[in-house]
């Protein structure tokens, strides 16, 4: 088998890999060449969460399950809240092939989804954009969205406005003016990407213009929240899995209230094959709910394995 340490995976993985990876499962998703096993999450107590996800993706030939976590009290340790690693096996066999670092990977493959929905589903004009929420991932989704979209400024809100000077970095970086705001000044934003762990909505509806993408991010438990549930129901709803959307993902809050159902909501990725429509029109909310799939973190698992063996750099061990 091959081991890809934590500390390669900057080296390795590109934004624009991680796009690309994730988008093709999506379609594979849509096509049903590729699912993901039930999720395994147990609480751990004092906000930590551990767990598994899984799935197989037949047209990119990976069988897989990453294993982790959140753990709050992280922080103090020294080491980011979420912890995890990927463990690949061969679909024919069963041998497990490779164990890969995961803790960056989540970071990219959570923000490629979200700019994969942005490129898909926002309009081409969009130039101001609205991030919610200012921790770790965060400066992941200013990144990819920036790939996808020629903004013009970004504006920012979030819980604990000590956090916000990091985004303000990043976005100063890539050219672009910022702005902390008040969230009621969200309705000048055309995409707007929401990325925090909050048990309530922040974000209401009167802070939702006309036109925009919002990409939604950090809904992925029972209990989460944060968006309000009437933002869903002006909205054209899209998802990386149904399933997950409607139990833990953030339209858990609108189904459970009856403003939709599971019926209202297209998977991404059937938007990616062309089989279901995106945005019709400049006017259109639109919003996608990002829980965060096995099979997401399985694409940009195996995409690393095979950067680091085609540069010498994975390390191979015998079980």
């Amino acid at each position: 088998m091959f081991v890809v340490p934590e500390h390669m995976i900057a080296g390795l993985l590109t934004a624009e890999d991680a796009f690309a990876a994730v988008e093709a499962v999506f379609a594979a998703m849509a096509t049903q060449d590729a699912y993901n096993f039930p999720v395994v999450r147990e609480a751990l107590g004092e906000g930590r969460q551990y767990g598994f996800k899984s799935g197989l993706d037949r047209a990119g030939g990976a069988l897989g399950v990453k294993a982790g976590g959140y753990f709050p009290g992280n922080a103090a340790r020294g080491v980011i809240n979420h912890q995890s690693t990927v463990f690949l096996f061969d679909p024919e066999s069963g041998i497990l092939q490779a164990a890969v670092g995961g803790n960056l990977l989540t970071a990219l493959r959570t923000a490629a989804a979200s700019a994969v929905s942005i490129e898909r589903l926002a309009r081409k004009d969009a130039r101001v954009l609205g991030m919610v929420g200012a921790g770790h991932q965060a400066v992941f989704q200013l990144r990819a969205a920036a790939k996808v979209r020629q903004f013009e400024r970004v504006i920012a809100w979030n819980y604990h406005p000590e956090m916000l000077p990091q985004l303000a970095t990043v976005a100063e970086e890539l050219g672009l003016p910022f702005e902390a705001v008040a969230l009621e000044r969200m309705v000048e934003a055309d995409v707007i990407i929401t990325i925090t762990s909050a048990p309530e909505f922040s974000l209401a509806s009167a802070h939702v213009s006309a036109g925009t993408h919002l990409a939604c991010m950090g809904t992925d438990t029972i209990g989460k929240q944060e968006v309000e549930p009437q933002i869903l129901a002006r909205a054209s709803v899209f998802t990386d899995e149904v399933a997950q959307s409607v139990t833990l993902g953030e339209a858990q809050h609108a189904v459970s209230a009856g403003l939709i159902s599971a019926g209202d909501i297209t998977p991404l990725g059937a938007v990616i094959t062309g089989a279901a429509q995106g945005r019709t029109c400049d006017a259109q909310i639109t919003l996608f709910d990002g829980t965060g799939v096995g099979l997401q973190d399985i694409a940009v698992a195996a995409k690393t394995v095979e950067l680091a063996r085609a540069r010498g750099l994975a390390l191979e061990v015998a079980l």
